[in-house]
């Protein structure tokens, strides 16, 4: 793969390698990570005809890493048609806004997966929700003072209007004292 042999002794944990029987090495696929995200790079293979059997198994290893690792979206350039069985997909521009920059000046075209949520994301959008809730705490507390206010006023209207009638019906009785039989 043309890697300098002086940067592989850094990078040894970044690859996945299949081996054979007797321990000779078939394949290999690398995956490199950057900002809670993991750039799959540098597929190669002794026998280029074991590269159907062999790319399942490294997927599955390539996979797991980068779940255990909580990135959160995978990016390749490879070309074999079975990144896109594996759920990889040309990158759109929104995507791309994503890409982290160590790897902007690598060439298009990008295949994307997207793992798991931001979260960053998640949590803005939590405090978003928390923001509604608080001000939909507030109107509703606003209502209900408004409903306190209101009721008191019905109240009060009720109680001027029995005293107004209680007062009627004292003058109407007070001035014709045989309007109750005797």
């Amino acid at each position: 793969m043309d890697f300098p042999a002086e940067d592989l002794n850094k990078r040894i944990t970044e690859f996945q390698v299949a081996e054979g029987a007797e321990g000779k090495l078939l394949g290999c696929l690398g995956i490199q990570m950057s900002e809670k995200q993991g750039r799959i790079h540098g597929e190669a293979f002794t026998d280029f005809g074991l590269s159907e059997q062999l790319r399942p198994m490294l997927w599955d290893r390539v996979h797991s890493v980068a779940v255990n690792h909580g990135l959160l979206r995978l990016w390749t350039q490879e070309k074999a048609p079975f990144w896109n069985h594996c759920g990889l997909l040309q990158a759109d521009a929104e995507a791309l806004t994503k890409l982290p920059a160590i790897w902007r000046t690598l060439p298009p075209p990008w295949l994307t997966l997207k793992l798991k949520d931001d979260l960053d994301t998640v949590l803005s959008v939590d405090q978003e929700f928390s923001m509604f809730m608080a001000a939909e705490k507030e109107r509703t507390q606003r209502t209900f003072q408004h409903a306190r206010i209101l009721k008191l006023v019905a109240t009060l209207i009720a109680l001027a209007l029995l005293v107004f009638i209680m007062a009627g019906a004292f003058f109407v009785i007070k001035k014709n004292p045989h309007l109750l039989g005797r």
